[in-house]
């Protein structure tokens, strides 16, 4: 009868131990599982969030978008040769009753990269086009009754600017490298649709009169 009673807790304690060595690992596993697609879930969410964050800051003299503009913008791209930029700048009131700001949006593209020396990169080509708008009463997107109909065939509010240009890049060191990865210095020659519709109306008219020379800098936070 011992033998017996001992036989059956043995065979309980057996069973016991069994169900636990083998529910254990299920409920480790499963929260392997759980806490991997948690963390998976996180990243993306943070991933997409970064993606607002703007990557670099440019100051721009002239080219039609204001005396001086500053902005900021996102690269991308598998060589981050795309770049979207925004502006703000300001046009001096000169003749006028008082100074206008203007907003500039350009989209820039950067085919090639050519390394001169050490940390020194030049960029012998960059293009683009830019949409930049003057704020003020006397600007409008829709010709005013004033004027008679089809008296203008464009917006004075909006204007369409193409360019070309280049650009010289410095890589900074990482153990001097405080507040950018990159500085670079550039220059652009452009115009806009209605300095083109000029020119092509107006053969008196000189490169001078329709192209536009402006400078800039850019620092690459990211």
């Amino acid at each position: 009868m011992t033998m017996k009673l001992f036989i059956i807790k043995r065979s309980i304690i057996c069973l016991g131990l069994s169900l636990l060595v083998g529910v254990h690992p299920v409920k480790a596993e499963n929260s392997v599982v759980f806490e991997h697609r948690y963390d998976k879930r996180v990243h993306r969410y943070r991933k997409n969030w970064e993606k607002i964050i703007p990557t670099f800051v440019k100051i721009q003299y002239a080219g039609n978008m204001g005396v001086l503009s500053a902005g900021i913008g996102w690269d991308y791209g598998r060589r981050n040769q795309w770049e979207t930029d925004i502006f703000a700048g300001f046009i001096p009131k000169y003749q006028s009753e008082r100074a206008k700001p203007t907003f500039t949006l350009k989209q820039n593209f950067i085919p090639w990269s050519l390394c001169l020396k050490n940390n020194f990169f030049v960029e012998p080509l960059t293009c683009g086009m830019y949409f930049n708008t003057v704020f003020g009463n006397q600007f409008w997107v829709h010709q005013p009754d004033r004027y008679p109909s089809g008296y203008y065939g464009f917006s004075s509010k909006v204007r369409i600017h193409v360019y070309l240009g280049q650009r010289f890049t410095l890589y900074t060191s990482p153990e001097r490298r405080y507040f950018a990865k990159s500085i670079s210095a550039f220059y652009e020659l452009s115009t806009c649709d209605f300095y083109l519709i000029s020119a092509v109306t107006n053969k008196y008219l000189r490169p001078r009169d329709f192209l536009s020379l402006s400078f800039g800098l850019k620092m690459q936070i990211f």
